[in-house]
């Protein structure tokens, strides 16, 4: 056994780079004659030393780990040092948003509109708490479109607001959204490494929004508001809105829509339900009908269309012209035919300009618009009726400071080419058109707009809702004689008086004014019904302009209902706007 162990030292430590003979007995070594070894204490194990290379592999391998750890420290601290440095310091220093608080909005009597509160907002999902105020607004019906809404910063449920701004969804906060918000703030708070506070310290202080004063009182526009729901509501309208509007300075006294959305569920965007119905509601709540809603203007446009007469020379203030209830066009192709009928509302007999448009006569509209050679008639014609009409601002946009302004359609023969595959213009088309029929189309607002042009004898003045200290400027002057717009005045005073217009013949205040039913839909079983003015008489102040959306032909009861019972209510409440401007 000694021998054993001997051979074996000798043939892997002596004689390593030597070949020695092996003996039998190492041969013939087998499980039966293996030495008593205890293999698990490593007895009788033939142990092979690690070569060379292995080594200088291994040592190679951990200097190459060593190079580049020392070549990555280095390139920390040298080269991108105060990068890193830097980006340290700010892992222990947040920076976080101070939010101003936005402006208020008054009304002209300076009454709350919309102001701010410290309830929780929508900063996130799950907050309960904000780091911004929230907005409120009056708790009255009839703003809506006026105020608008808000959108509030967002942050992520780590409390890292991704929007960081206030943001106006409609009306005076969208419109006026950059004076409202203010500017951002910004506080830096130190923290160590439990995030625990160490110190914080205010670096931009925030800077609190501008409080607007609106041109609106709110005490009329409620009562507006109110009017025109309880008519919608009795009588089968859609929808409605009206305006008042100062005529020397473009304030608007008031503007309201029926139906509306409330700026406080849109600000809020928690009650679902009724945002949904909003969206989905066919009445379309969200569309401010006196800006963005376009109309068949009907017999509301005979006031413009008689200017233009008059100052062309068609006819004369004592030109009559009879009206039997309908014009009849002969064929000329067909002259024995029965020709085209263009009815007439009722038969008013011989009527001049001022007893035309005191009972709205269709048949004198169409002669003096397209002319009718039976009676030797001249009319202005259908460029003529464009013309006069958009020198008062119809179908241009007035540029109101609200959003979403739409501009309109007077139709023309270009206009018919456009939409109905080339066909040519006739003279029937310029009768419709001379009674606010046909395409055309118009916004209450600049309807509102024209009429203070007749009442202020072609001033046209820019309409606005906020309060502002510069008087802004007149846009244009329709230069028509004197003579002229005191004839249409005057037949507009005449139809308050003894017209259809008599709903408004109070003994509190002179109205002058003009209504209107524009046939709507093809089956022409649905109207919309129109009322415009101005007061007082004498000393213009204030134009008004109503409108009532798609209601039945049969309804006998429409616009000139809500000015009546507005106008009731103003010579208790608010008598001031019936007096002279001082």
């Amino acid at each position: 056994m000694v021998r054993f162990f001997i051979k074996i030292f000798k043939k892997r430590f002596v004689g390593m780079n030597r070949r020695d003979d092996i003996d039998p007995d190492e041969i013939f070594l087998d499980s039966s004659n293996l030495p008593d070894f205890d293999v698990y204490q490593f007895e009788g194990r033939l142990i092979k030393p690690i070569s060379k290379s292995s080594v200088f592999a291994l040592g190679a391998f951990f200097l190459v780990i060593i190079g580049i750890f020392l070549w990555r420290v280095g390139s920390l601290q040298m080269l991108e040092g105060d990068k890193w440095a830097k980006k340290s310091e700010n892992n222990r220093l947040a920076y976080t948003y101070l939010f101003p608080e936005r402006g208020i909005i008054y009304d002209r009597n300076k009454k709350l509109l919309a102001w701010n509160t410290t309830e929780a907002g929508m900063g996130t999902s799950t907050a309960t708490t904000t780091e911004f105020s929230t907005r409120a607004y009056i708790p009255l019906s009839g703003f809506g479109h006026v105020l608008g809404y808000v959108k509030y910063p967002q942050a992520d449920s780590a409390g890292n607001y991704y929007k960081t701004e206030y943001t106006g969804g409609a009306g005076v906060e969208k419109i006026y959204n950059q004076q409202l918000s203010g500017v951002n703030g910004l506080r830096i708070v130190e923290r160590d490494a439990l995030l625990n506070i160490q110190t914080e310290n205010v670096i931009e202080p925030p800077q609190d929004g501008q409080d607007l004063v609106l041109t609106i009182d709110s005490r009329v526009q409620s009562k507006l508001y109110e009017s025109i729901e309880d008519l919608v509501k009795r009588r089968g309208f859609d929808g409605g809105a009206g305006i008042i509007m100062d005529v020397q300075t473009g304030e608007i006294l008031s503007l309201t829509n029926y139906p509306e959305y409330s700026s406080s569920i849109m600000s809020e965007g928690k009650n679902r339900a009724v945002i949904s119905r909003y969206n989905t509601d066919p009445a379309t709540p969200y569309i401010d009908r006196i800006v963005s809603g376009r109309y068949t203007p009907g017999s509301i446009v005979k006031p413009f269309v008689a200017l233009g007469a008059l100052n062309e020379g068609v006819i004369t203030p004592e030109k009559k012209i009879l009206s039997t209830g309908k014009l009849v066009l002969k064929n000329p192709w067909d002259p024995t035919g029965p020709g085209t009928i263009f009815n007439d509302w009722k038969a008013h007999g011989w009527v001049n300009v001022k007893d035309a448009l005191a009972v709205s006569s269709d048949v004198y509209f169409y002669e003096v618009g397209g002319g009718f050679a039976p009676d030797g008639q001249k009319g202005i014609g259908i460029e003529k009726i464009k013309r006069y009409s958009e020198m008062f601002g119809l179908g241009i946009k007035t540029g109101v400071d609200l959003p979403s302004e739409s501009s309109g359609v007077i139709p023309d023969p270009e206009w018919k080419k456009l939409n109905f595959d080339g066909e040519d213009w006739n003279v029937g088309d310029t009768y419709h058109t001379a009674i606010g029929q046909y395409g055309f189309q118009v916004t209450p607002i600049q309807v509102v707009r024209a009429v203070g042009g007749i009442a202020t004898d072609g001033k046209l003045v820019t309409p606005h809702i906020v309060q502002t200290q510069k008087e802004l400027p007149v846009t244009m002057v329709v230069d028509i004689k004197q003579a002229n717009y005191d004839v249409v005045k005057a037949g507009m005073r005449q139809g308050v008086l003894s017209g259809i217009s008599t709903a408004l013949n109070v003994n509190y205040v002179e109205v002058a004014s003009k209504t209107g039913t524009a046939q709507v839909g093809t089956s022409k079983n649905n109207v919309n019904s129109w009322i415009v003015g101005f007061f007082p008489y004498d000393k213009p102040r204030y134009a008004f302009a109503v409108l009532m959306e798609h209601g039945p032909a049969t309804n006998t009861v429409g616009a000139a209902h809500i000015m009546r019972s507005l106008f009731d209510w103003m010579a208790i409440y608010t008598p001031e706007y019936f007096k002279e401007k001082i």
